[in-house]
């Protein structure tokens, strides 16, 4: 069956959404570049491999987009602890989606068994979920 191993975001400060993805999440540089259509960075956590994009004209963007926008719907990730999670998100001025978290009836404080536990913002607006017990379909933390 496929696996996800693939997500890319567009965004205008490629330095800067690399950098919160490293420093928070681990991630490491596997290539960054710099090409006719898009310049950026590769990352991966070993599983996924992760691109940071900005788009040099709308064509390569897709017309409906454009170079100028940014952004994707969001992204999970299974960690270890919440609490060390929280405060590494913190730092990097990442702040929880209460919003969100109140909608879903999620947040610190309340557990569940699969999916999201917490939502956060990430750089460009884009929705980081965190989770210690992982996604429905997806293996456990080694």
């Amino acid at each position: 069956m496929p696996k996800i191993k693939h997500i890319a975001l567009s965004t205008q400060d490629v330095d800067k959404t690399a950098k919160f993805y490293i420093d928070v999440f681990g991630m490491k540089e596997i290539a960054k570049l710099d090409g006719p259509g898009a310049r950026g960075y590769y990352l991966s956590d070993g599983d996924i491999n992760l691109a940071i994009l900005n788009f040099k004209n709308d064509a390569v963007a897709g017309v409906e987009r454009g170079a100028g926008w940014s952004g994707i719907h969001h992204i999970g990730f299974q960690v270890e602890s919440l609490e060390a999670i929280a405060e590494r998100l913190k730092s990097a001025g990442s702040v929880p989606r209460d919003d969100i978290n109140q909608a879903l009836g999620v947040g610190h404080g309340t557990h569940r068994t699969a999916n999201v536990e917490v939502k956060y913002v990430g750089p460009d607006g884009v929705t980081v979920d965190v989770s210690e017990s992982g996604w429905v379909g997806t293996s456990p933390l080694a």
